[in-house]
């Protein structure tokens, strides 16, 4: 409803601007700060004032004065200095709430999302969980909003961190293809931990030996080529990651549609065409002098970000060098021919937005013991049943914010190819890390130097093996909710006690991660995640869990009550509605659509986690304040049973756009 009226009141203000003024405005809305002043709020009379060089108020007492009556608004006043204010006829809109009445908004264009994204190589960590977390919220609201959305996690098999484990496994720990699948199937090991602690013995020995680096190189070239028992190797140690990975994400209800493999980006000739398609363009040039000679270079130029004033090592791409301290560029392909990982991203990307003509990856199910089975890229043998992938008319890539420089390097690609549309929807939605609180390192056993514990927060090291598993982190956090339960709740069996449990861990993980904006740094604290009280993720499920019981009480002892609201007359509700904290109650239930719509125009899920806290806020009052199951008026006990069943439909949206379980008990 909320965002039928301002579709209606946008368009009816920006028709009589136009037709009045001879103006073309846009038409901003917003929601009141103070619920006195109305229901919606225009500045649209400040951006005139400069325009008509004539006061914001004057501006708006003549629009008030002068639009035509707007369905559904009762009428339009003039507040502060110029504000355009609205208000609705509550029974109308309150009736159309409760109804549930929304406009479908179906749009059949694909969008695809790329997120998770973690190198085959290790355990899941901490800072995966909130590109995870975001990316899966970032496709809840797309799916909320009708739009059609492809999940896409891509594998980076073929890169550094891969190699340097197979590397380990062949030439450190001397095991064959035979040896590591032997550890692969063995129940009693859990082999992304091992490669966890093994990463991170590796990492440590090329420090301490630089001439094993050689190691590297050539598992790398191995890993390209896809030859050999390295290749082997590598290929079994990264579809065994990736299994891992799919289990820890299936535990926060996290899916995948399709996990395209850089392996396949580079055997099936993808880049091959876009690099031909780069040079053609002249995208691209072969560097004849400096450091970069014989490299093929994408200028500096090209790029939207300033880097004039930035220090080379400071960057965070790879392969950028500074040419006679006058020019940067990105080195695409390395003078051996090898092409750097921000080339094949070029070509992936090309490929989402179907830029690729005549190229597309095979497709096989990865199969897995127990969960969904999302469709993987391959080379050979590949399924007559899949769908169509790809071909995407805007791409989001959920990539933390140290790779904003690389990814618009893969945007300037686009650009210099001409595929400037295809460019402007290509969106990194960035994101900061994730740390840990001193506070939660000493609960996590970790040892800390008085340096460290001095800082408000640890950065997360995988290649130094210091980081909290994410598997870890929610057996940790499912022990604490269930402790809380089993005090609470103690004569539940003990199964129904670890379900709530982990839906608590779950809601209190999720919500977490979604309430700091992406432009900030978490330093994940435990026991902040895991309270009842504040801006947590159990607070938001207990007020649902509260709103369900409220009218499971109802339905025990006076019937079915879907059957006294449908009873419910737009003249009952405006009667009632009268009263201003019911109204705001209305009002706060159905900013739901409206306030995801808003979410994701300005790139923020932290709008989303906010408004449901509200919400949980706005509904404890409501329900402390009024007697709903002992309400003596019968009139007024169905509008508050109305909207307690509201508050419940609200939340549980919210909710779910959010990934969280509601429990069966808190």
């Amino acid at each position: 409803m909320l965002l039928t009226l301002e579709r209606r009141l946008r368009e009816a203000v920006s028709k009589h601007i136009q037709a009045r003024y001879n103006l073309l405005v846009e038409i901003v809305i917003e929601l009141p700060r103070q619920s006195v002043m109305g229901d919606l709020a225009l500045p649209v009379s400040f951006s005139l004032a400069k325009q008509l060089r004539r006061p914001p108020r004057a501006i708006a007492q003549e629009l008030a004065a002068e639009i035509p009556p707007v369905s559904g608004i009762q009428s339009l006043e003039v507040a502060g200095g110029g504000y355009l204010n609205a208000r609705f006829e509550r029974g109308v809109y309150a009736s159309g709430v409760l109804a549930n009445m929304v406009e479908s908004a179906h749009d059949p264009s694909k969008i695809i999302v790329e997120h998770t994204n973690i190198n085959p190589n290790k355990a899941a960590h901490i800072g995966h969980l909130r590109n995870a977390v975001l990316g899966d919220t970032l496709v809840r609201m797309l799916r909320a909003l009708g739009r059609q959305v492809e999940v896409q996690n891509y594998i980076d098999n073929t890169g550094v961190q891969v190699a340097d484990v197979v590397a380990a496994f062949h030439f450190l720990k001397q095991m064959n293809l035979e040896q590591v699948r032997a550890l692969v199937d063995n129940p009693e090991v859990r082999f992304d931990y091992y490669c966890w602690d093994l990463y991170a013995e590796v990492s440590k020995h090329f420090m301490e030996q630089t001439s094993s680096l050689q190691w590297r190189a050539s598992t790398l070239h191995a890993l390209e080529s896809g030859e050999g028992e390295l290749a082997q190797i590598g290929a079994l140690v990264a579809d065994a990651i990736v299994g891992c990975h799919l289990d820890t994400m299936e535990r926060l209800d996290v899916a995948y549609d399709l996990l395209p493999r850089e392996s396949e980006i580079l055997h099936l000739k993808f880049w091959d065409a876009a690099f031909e398609l780069l040079k053609k363009n002249k995208a691209i040039y072969l560097e004849s002098r400096g450091k970069n000679t014989g490299c093929w270079v994408m200028s500096g130029e090209m790029f939207r970000q300033d880097q004039a004033s930035v220090e080379p090592g400071e960057l965070q791409g790879r392969d950028v060098e500074d040419d006679e301290a006058t020019a940067i560029t990105k080195v695409i392909v390395r003078s051996n021919g090898t092409v750097t990982y921000v080339g094949k991203d070029i070509a992936y990307q090309l490929w989402k937005f179907g830029l690729l003509a005549g190229k597309d990856f095979k497709y096989r199910k990865f199969e897995r013991a127990q969960g969904d089975e999302p469709w993987m890229s391959t080379v050979e043998h590949g399924s007559t049943e899949s769908p169509g992938f790809g071909a995407g008319q805007e791409v989001y890539n959920v990539i933390d914010v140290r790779q904003s420089y690389l990814q618009d390097v893969v945007r300037a690609g686009l650009e210099a190819l001409g595929c400037h549309e295809q460019a402007a929807r290509s969106i990194h939605f960035s994101y900061e890390m994730v740390a840990l609180s001193p506070q939660c390192c000493a609960e996590l056993g970790i040892d800390l130097t008085a340096e460290e514990r001095a800082k408000p927060y640890v950065e997360v090291s995988g290649r130094k093996g210091l980081g909290v598993k994410a598997d870890d982190l929610l057996d940790l956090l499912e022990q604490t909710a269930l402790e809380e339960v089993s005090s609470r709740h103690g004569d539940l069996p003990e199964e129904e006690q670890r379900v709530i449990a982990r839906k608590i861990a779950v809601g209190a993980l999720r919500y977490f991660m979604l309430r700091f904006t992406r432009k900030t740094v978490i330093a994940f604290d435990f026991q902040e995640a895991l309270a009842f009280e504040g801006e947590t993720g159990p607070y938001v499920q207990y007020a649902a869990v509260r709103a369900r019981n409220i009218l499971r009480k109802y339905q025990e002892t006076k019937g079915l009550l879907d059957q006294v609201i449908a009873q419910l007359s737009p003249e009952l509700l405006a009667e009632q509605f009268a009263e201003e904290q019911l109204w705001q109650l209305v009002l706060t239930m159905s900013q739901t659509r409206w306030i995801i719509a808003h979410s994701l125009e300005s790139g923020e899920p932290a709008q989303i986690a906010r408004h449901a806290f509200h919400t949980a806020q706005t509904f404890n009052h409501f329900y402390h304040q009024s007697h709903i199951l002992t309400e003596e008026d019968p009139r007024k006990q169905v509008v508050l049973l109305a909207l307690t069943q509201l508050v419940l439909r609200e939340l549980t949206t919210l909710m779910q756009v959010m990934g969280m379980p509601v429990p069966d008990r808190m």
